[in-house]
C-alpha cells in the first residue's frame, strides 16, 4: 500500500487539501467495490492536529503529526494563499522534511503555489516546475535556479511533480493516480469527479499583465507607449529613439526588467488586446488581427497560438461571452 502524506500547511487553500484526499480515497473505494485491496494509505500529516486554513475560516484535523512520520511515498503540499513570504516563513518546519524524505526515497507534487513551499527545500534547483501563471514573475525572482516552465498543467522531473495554476491541480492528481493505480483507474476518476483529463497546458487561461515590478523608469515608458499603441507597427529602434537610450544597452535593461526581450513584449501586449477582443466584441477574427496591428493572417495565427495555445478562432469559441439561447444555437 501506498503512503499518501498530503501536507497541512497554515494558510493552505481548503480545497487543493480536501480535493486531493477525496481523489485517493475514491481510488480505494473502488477498489473496495471490484474486490481488491484498497491501494492508498491517505494520511493528513501537520505541525500540530488542528491546523486554520483558507484565511483562517476552516480548521483542517490532521491525522498525523509531522513528527510521526518517519517515512512515506508521495508528499502532496498543496496551495498556500496570502502573502508568499510569510506563508513560506511559518510552514519553514516542512522544509527539512520534504527534503529528508525525498533522499530516502519519497516522491513530492506541489500544487498550485504550493511550488513556493517545495522550492525553498532547493529541490526545483535545476528542474522543471510550474506554479499558477500569476506569481511567475516573483516566483523567478525568489527561485531564479528552478526550470519554471510558465506554460505547463504538470512537470514531472525526477520524482518531483508540479501542477499550474489553481484547480489544474486535479489534473496532476490524476496523473499520479494513473501512474500509481493504471490508466483505467485514472480514467474512472475523471468521469465520476468530471475533470477534463489530460490537459497539458494552461496558455488559455494565462491573462497578461505587463511586467512593472521594477524601477526602470526609461523601459517603464517604453512599456505604456507599447501599451497604448497596440495597434501600430512598432520597432525596437522606435522606442530606443523615444527613450534616448542605446539599442544594445535597451535592450539588455528591457530583458532584465520584464523577463521578456522587447520583441516578445510587443507581441504579447498585441495578442493581449486581441484576446480580450476575441472574448467581449461581436468582431470576426480577421477585424480583430488588424485592430492589433497584424496584417498577415498567417502570422496572426501562428503567434496568438504560440502565446495561448489556442488557434484565434478557437479561442474566441472558448472565451466569447454566450448566452444560454446563443449557446444552444452554436
Amino acid at each position: 500500500m501506498k503512503r499518501i502524506s498530503i501536507l497541512v500547511p497554515e494558510r493552505a487553500i481548503l480545497g487543493s487539501l480536501e480535493g486531493t484526499r477525496q481523489l485517493f480515497t475514491q481510488v480505494n473505494g473502488f477498489c473496495l467495490q471490484s474486490g481488491q485491496a484498497p491501494l492508498f494509505d491517505v494520511q493528513l500529516v501537520g505541525m500540530q492536529y488542528d491546523t486554520k486554513v483558507s484565511g483562517g475560516l476552516f480548521t483542517v484535523n490532521a491525522t498525523h503529526l509531522l513528527s510521526e512520520v518517519t517515512t512515506t511515498d508521495l508528499i502532496i503540499i498543496p496551495a498556500i494563499d496570502g502573502d508568499l513570504s510569510e506563508a513560506v516563513r511559518i510552514n519553514s518546519a516542512f522544509v527539512p522534511w520534504i527534503k529528508a524524505q525525498y533522499e530516502a526515497g519519497a516522491e513530492v507534487a506541489s500544487l498550485c503555489l504550493g511550488a513556493f513551499l517545495l522550492a525553498e527545500t532547493g529541490l526545483l534547483a535545476g528542474r522543471k516546475c510550474a506554479t499558477h501563471w500569476l506569481a511567475t514573475d516573483e516566483f523567478m525572482q525568489r527561485y531564479p535556479t528552478a526550470d519554471l516552465v510558465t506554460e505547463k498543467v504538470i512537470t514531472d522531473d525526477k520524482g518531483i511533480y508540479c501542477s499550474g495554476g489553481a484547480f489544474s491541480y486535479l489534473n496532476l492528481i490524476l496523473y499520479l493516480i494513473e501512474k500509481y493505480a493504471g490508466r483505467q483507474m485514472a480514467l474512472l476518476c475523471a468521469k465520476v469527479f468530471a475533470i477534463e483529463i489530460d490537459r497539458s497546458t494552461q496558455l488559455p487561461f494565462t491573462v497578461f499583465r505587463g511586467q512593472k515590478d521594477h524601477d526602470d523608469q526609461q523601459v517603464r515608458i517604453a512599456q505604456d507607449y507599447i501599451e497604448t499603441h497596440f495597434g501600430d507597427k512598432l520597432s525596437v529602434d522606435q522606442l530606443c529613439d523615444m527613450v534616448a537610450v542605446g539599442r544594445r544597452s535597451f535592450e539588455r535593461r528591457f530583458k532584465k526588467a520584464t523577463n521578456n526581450t522587447v520583441l516578445e513584449y510587443i507581441q504579447r501586449v498585441k495578442i493581449e488586446v486581441a484576446k480580450q477582443h476575441l472574448e467581449q466584441k461581436e468582431k470576426n477574427v480577421n477585424e480583430v488581427m488588424f485592430d492589433v496591428g497584424y496584417i498577415d493572417q498567417k502570422t496572426f495565427r501562428q503567434m496568438f497560438k504560440k502565446i495561448t495555445g489556442l488557434s484565434p478562432l478557437a479561442y474566441k469559441n472558448k472565451f466569447r461571452n454566450l448566452t444560454p439561447e446563443t449557446a444552444a444555437v452554436n
